[in-house]
């Protein structure tokens, strides 16, 4: 994929961070834009409209979990959270409010840019096998989803999710009663190339299961089966 058209927003504070980030990012064919700012991030972000957004968690006036949750509300651009290693509740919280990635610092810069490029390809080739290969409706028990107008309903009630949430359930179900091994989950949904922590695939199964089980404690419907993924239950 060609980088020359590619914006990348670092909302950062850290002046050795930022000067690196530039000097690498700029290096890769990226336009970069900076704002250190957490009260700013929002505004910065619609003015410069960027392809993909470098989020650092601690930032001065606004965190960086409460500017992916405003972020995450008017778009679906990349976000890629950048951590301190003792952060990792916050990193957590963070995938649950919408980020796509996280990287902990201190990181290298090629790993960095892999992670980047995988993002932004899923974002821009529409990598979205499973919603594109089968698009009739599924209903097992009360639950429905239809992919071709995006939908989810526990019985009568539309459940809102988030796209990877959405093609991860829709995976998952028209597989139902099958075990989806955790590679496969990872490969399907976030791609072959993906360089991220496992931890991610947990964080969106925790998330669909407090939307459409009766008990999300006592899952019935997506279940985990130890040491090898999850499966939908078939009845």
């Amino acid at each position: 994929m060609p980088n020359e058209e590619m914006k990348v927003l670092v909302i950062e504070d850290e002046e050795s961070f930022i000067t690196a980030l530039k000097v690498g990012l700029t290096r890769e064919g990226f336009t970069v834009e900076v704002q250190s700012d957490g009260a700013e991030a929002l505004n910065t972000f619609k003015t410069f409209n960027p392809d993909i957004v470098l989020l650092d968690l601690m930032l001065p006036n606004r965190s960086g979990v409460d500017i992916c949750r405003d972020i995450r509300e008017i778009a679906k651009t990349p976000i890629i959270m950048v951590t301190a290693k003792s952060e990792e509740i916050d990193t957590v919280l963070g995938l649950e409010v919408g980020a796509d990635d996280y990287i902990s610092k201190p990181y290298r810069l090629h790993e960095l840019i892999a992670r980047m490029r995988a993002q932004l390809r899923r974002a821009n080739w529409g990598d979205e096998p499973v919603a594109t290969y089968q698009v009739e409706k599924t209903t097992i028990g009360d639950i429905t989803i239809d992919p071709n107008r995006h939908e989810v309903f526990k019985g009568d009630t539309q459940i809102t999710l988030p796209l990877k949430e959405f093609e991860l359930l829709l995976l998952l179900m028209r597989n139902a009663g099958q075990v989806l091994t955790r590679g496969i989950l990872i490969d399907h949904i976030w791609g072959v190339d993906y360089y991220g922590d496992m931890k991610t695939l947990d964080v969106h199964i925790r998330r669909i299961r407090a939307k459409i089980e009766t008990d999300p404690s006592n899952p019935k419907r997506i279940l985990t089966i130890r040491g090898l993924g999850y499966k939908y239950a078939d009845a």
